[in-house]
């Protein structure tokens, strides 16, 4: 046979086994049709294989075709055959079908690696890079074989049957050395599987109402793929434990519960677990979409030395419970008899702990060095200057040896095991595999690189320097010991502006004796500790010190448990920079804090989070209405909490605070009504052709909602005449069915929690208010606003905005409120009754509080009623379009000449004046009684005044500024409504 194009080296590693050598040669003889064996090599080559490696010799044996394929053809062609058959296998094939088409895969991949690795063909990386691909295409294929059986089933409802994997709403994470596309030889594969319930996949088909517990038999199916063993062998085994919380959450976690997690709870280990995070099959596009997502929790802008001594102490930890040192003998291959290649010291781990440190440090602010093979990344340290050129070049030579080491003690029976083994002629056997003539010669070579990496990994971490600034407080506060006033550190207090230095020293005491139900773990005492500084820093920088701490300390001591809380203010220093901030500014928001803690994580949203979006994935788990009520009173508190702490920072006005509160509220309504009212008809049927729709007036209405707004809501059906009843379940009469419907709907959306209720609800502003129905009918509400309404409650209607339920009904419902509003009454009837429904109002509420800006003569009332009085008025004038939003109102109303547009302008001012005032009251703190205000609450106040138009130098200045704005705003009431003589 012409040995022209053979890909095979002459030269291997001689066979420790002769007797085993000879028995694979005999039986390759049998089936060697291509008479091989005379090609130069291929006996070597298989002499090698049968005398070192079990494993690979029961793979030569069940694939010769491909010793053919390899020889003539090389390893790289014999590669792409076998993960192209791959390719060819149809996702709809049976289970048995895909599971021996994968495995005859790794059979066949794992030969190619093996004889390209040994025989020195092929560098680490494309040793590592081959089985990497292989376990991609496997996955690849699996999770598009279980998405197709999950469609064909009808579970599900794929977008391309023909592509399973086209937006499921399923990926698949590769981790740790999948993730760096650098498997070992008999690696498991590290996974992380997300899925998003918000996905159209999961929104038909019977997996809807279960969709956790679907993908969790779909994440138990994929990994039974992988490592079932069979007559065929496995594929890899498969390890889920790199998940958040991996003993409380199942095999498949939903993406916002990954997400929550990372950005709360998520520790310094795995950020550098994430280094290598990498989605390799399923919905590739989500799994980058999730890892953009947490980018910031991986990568941080500050030089991140802080996660230098978490990563060190757990390898320190890894040191201790392994054993890992060399032992201390003079005999070299005594010394690394039973040494881990991986765990040990100067091992493979210790690199990629250097690596995946220096990367957390950096990271942050290069992008560059965001890599996840270590080779590379060892390479781009070098050259931007963190790793001395030598060092970088020592560590990269010796990992490649360690990991060679590594691939050879897997080879010889395909374990997944990184030491060497301890008994003598066993290490002898592990040497001749290497190419070494004896133990003693691999010894030495081994010892000298492990000694690289110690000398390495020791002096990168005594270089990594200390937190800048911690030395400049640190020492002076001093917690420890029983003096009640240590001189530094009153000293060092008094300069933060604390004035009772004795009280704040036996508080942290307290702390740090765990006499605090959230610090009696040692775990968040130690966290604590490094925290006091920081967080005495910034109470300090608030108006009164003394006051923020001891709201720091109620919410603290109100805490069930605090390492959680500890880990999330160390891992965001801003985060409790704001808290600071709150606890000096807003009572009212802290003592919410203290009572709700859980409140804090709203803290972690953005400004332009997706209500809807937010909200769907609360729900998406969540099996029963009473999951999915918990779930979203959960979300309502926490985005409540994050809208009222932006408002104090004046990073949003009360314009858009109004409409995040309202866009929240109308996400709520839209996804959660139609969830009760399909709980309450598995009980009691369905109304044929029925529907039920909410209709949001008042603030809602008008998209002004603030912090503690109620939600004034009707609720209006309808369904074909003929219809009595319902049918299925439990069946009622059709109004009845409705009413209690509409029950159900209000029990959702007010049922107490553990945060206190979602929303407090308003139906007074239904038809015959209190007394009527809590549901009415479409003809019913046309009816009574044809021949029984008052002009105020068609006054309220000029508010109302259908925001749930079926676009029909919505319509219909849109039609008869228009027909209200614009139904002819005399101007002068209109102003009259409106007139004398605010003299009520006046007379039944109080209005006499200083600051009290809604009910007040002049106040907030005062304008709605001026802009909902001429709305009335105006309905049906040429150009004219109804507004529920009072300053848009006003302004259509001065585009038509119905105000001046100096009293429309001014009138739109003082709106956002008093709604200004209203809404930075209620967050800071509440019903005033008194002229005065708290300096710290006064601030944000003036600040959020000043952007709404009115500057002033103080409080008294604007209760005097505001007083005259009223008189004006009543004299422009009086003008456009009318007045006691009118």
């Amino acid at each position: 046979m012409n040995p022209t194009g053979i890909f095979i080296p002459r030269h291997w590693p001689p066979p420790c086994d002769e007797g085993a050598a000879t028995r694979l040669l005999e039986r390759f003889r049998e089936v060697d049709e291509n008479r091989l064996l005379s090609i130069p090599g291929v006996l070597p080559m298989l002499r090698c294989l049968g005398g070192n490696s079990p494993y690979l010799a029961s793979l030569v044996t069940l694939e010769p075709g491909l010793i053919h394929l390899l020889v003539t053809a090389g390893p790289a062609a014999a590669l792409a055959q076998s993960l192209s058959a791959l390719d060819q296998v149809s996702v709809s094939a049976g289970r048995p079908q895909i599971a021996a088409a994968i495995r005859q895969a790794k059979r066949r991949v794992a030969l190619i690696a093996a004889i390209a690795d040994i025989g020195g063909i092929w560098p680490l990386e494309n040793v590592a890079g081959s089985m990497s691909t292989l376990a991609e295409s496997t996955l690849r294929l699996s999770v598009r074989h279980l998405f197709r059986s999950a469609h064909d089933g009808r579970e599900i409802h794929l977008q391309d049957p023909g592509r399973p994997d086209l937006n499921c709403g399923f990926v698949v994470l590769a981790m740790g050395k999948l993730g760096g596309a650098e498997l070992n030889y008999s690696s498991d594969i590290d996974l992380i599987l997300l899925y998003d319930g918000t996905s159209n996949t999961y929104a038909r088909g019977t997996a809807a109402a279960r969709i956790g517990s679907f993908t969790s038999r779909l994440a138990r199916n994929l990994v039974m793929l992988m490592e079932a063993r069979d007559a065929d062998g496995y594929v890899f085994r498969t390890d889920l434990r790199l998940r958040p919380d991996p003993a409380a959450t199942p095999p498949a976690v939903s993406l916002h519960a990954a997400l929550v997690y990372y950005e709360t709870m998520g520790q310094n280990w795995e950020r550098a677990a994430m280094i290598k995070a990498r989605p390799v099959a399923g919905d590739v596009p989500l799994g980058h979409r999730f890892l953009e997502a947490i980018r910031p929790f991986v990568w941080r802008r500050g030089l991140d030395f802080a996660a230098v001594a978490d990563i060190h102490a757990m390898k320190r930890r890894i040191d201790v419970a392994g054993g890992t040192a060399l032992v201390g003998m003079a005999d070299p291959v005594a010394r690394i008899a039973g040494h881990d290649v991986k765990l040990g010291g100067g091992g493979i781990r210790e690199i990629e702990f250097l690596v995946q440190t220096l990367q957390m440090i950096w990271g942050g602010r290069d992008p560059t060095l965001r890599i996840k093979p270590t080779l590379p990344a060892l390479v781009r340290l070098t050259q931007v200057g963190h790793l001395p050129r030598a060092a970088g070049r020592q560590l990269a030579e010796s990992y490649r040896f360690l990991r060679r080491v590594e691939h050879r003690i897997q080879m010889v029976n395909d374990r997944q095991t990184h030491r060497l083994p301890e008994p003598v002629e066993e290490l002898v056997q592990i040497a001749c595999f290497l190419g070494y003539q004896d133990a003693n010669a691999f010894a030495l070579d081994f010892l000298r690189h492990v000694s690289v990496v110690r000398a390495n990994y020791r002096a990168t971490f005594e270089q990594v320097p200390d937190l800048a600034g911690t030395e400049a407080v640190g020492p002076d506060l001093d917690f420890r010991g029983d003096d009640p006033q240590p001189a530094a550190t009153v000293t060092a207090l008094h300069g933060l502006g604390y004035q009772d230095a004795t009280r704040i020293i036996m508080a942290v005491r307290q702390w740090l004796a765990g006499r605090v139900r959230a610090l009696r773990s040692s775990r968040a005492r130690d966290l604590m500790t490094t925290m006091i500084p920081t967080m005495l820093i910034a109470l300090g920088r608030q108006p009164n010190p003394d006051e923020a701490f001891n709201r720091f300390d109620r919410f603290i001591s109100a805490l069930p448990a605090g390492v959680q809380l500890m880990s999330l203010f160390q891992r965001n220093p801003i985060l409790l920079e704001r808290i600071a901030a709150v606890l000096g500014a807003a009572p009212i928001l802290s003592e919410h804090l203290a009572r709700y803690p859980t409140a804090l994580e709203g803290l972690l949203e953005t400004e332009n989070a997706d209500p809807r979006r937010l909200v769907r994935s609360q729900m998406a788990n969540a099996v029963t209405l009473e999951d999915a009520v918990l779930a979203v009173r959960r979300t309502v508190k926490e985005r409540d909490f994050f809208l009222s702490v932006a408002t104090l920072e004046g990073r949003l006005d009360a314009d858009a605070s109004g409409r995040q509160r309202t866009a929240l509220a109308e996400a709520v309504l839209s996804t959660l009504v139609p969830r009760a009212i399909a709980d309450f008809a598995c009980r009691f049927g369905h109304v044929p052709g029925g529907s039920l729709a909410v209709v949001a007036m008042g603030k809602a209405g008008g998209r002004e909602m603030m912090a503690g707004s109620d939600l004034d809501l009707m609720f209006i059906y309808d369904y074909p005449v003929g219809v009595d009843e319902s049918r299925g379940g439990r069946s009622l009469p059709s109004g009845q069915w409705f009413g209690r419907a509409a029950q159900a709907c209000i029990a959702a959306l007010t049922a107490p929690g553990a945060e206190g209720r979602m929303y407090d609800l308003d139906m007074r502003l239904r038809p015959s208010g209190s007394k009527g129905p809590i549901a009415v009918s479409l003809g019913g509400f046309r009816h009574y606003h044809e021949w029984d309404s008052w002009t105020w409650e068609r006054m309220a209607l000029t508010r109302a905005r259908v925001v749930a339920g079926p676009p029909a009904l919505r319509r219909r419902v849109n039609e008869v409120i228009e027909s209200a509003i614009r139904r002819q009454r005399n101007p002068r009837q209109i102003r009259i009754n409106a007139q004398k429904m605010r003299e009520r109002m006046g007379r039944d509420f109080r209005s006499d509080r200083p600051w009290e800006v809604k009910l007040r003569v002049g106040g907030l009332v005062d304008i709605e009623f001026i802009a909902q009085t001429l709305q009335l008025i105006h309905a049906d004038d040429s150009g004219f379009r109804r507004s529920q939003t009072t300053r848009v109102a006003l302004k259509r109303l001065m585009d038509v000449g119905a105000i001046s547009r100096t009293d429309g302008s001014f009138l739109i001012k003082a709106e956002r004046l008093w709604r200004t005032i209203q809404g930075m009251l209620r967050i800071t703190v509440g019903r005033v009684e008194t002229e005065t205000l708290p300096h710290a609450s006064a601030i944000p106040l003036l600040q959020a005044t000043a952007k709404a138009g009115v500057a002033v130098s103080d409080a008294d200045d604007l209760l005097e500024k505001s007083d005259k704005i009223a008189k004006d705003v009543r004299m422009m009431f009086e003008q456009y409504v009318g007045g006691p003589d009118q």
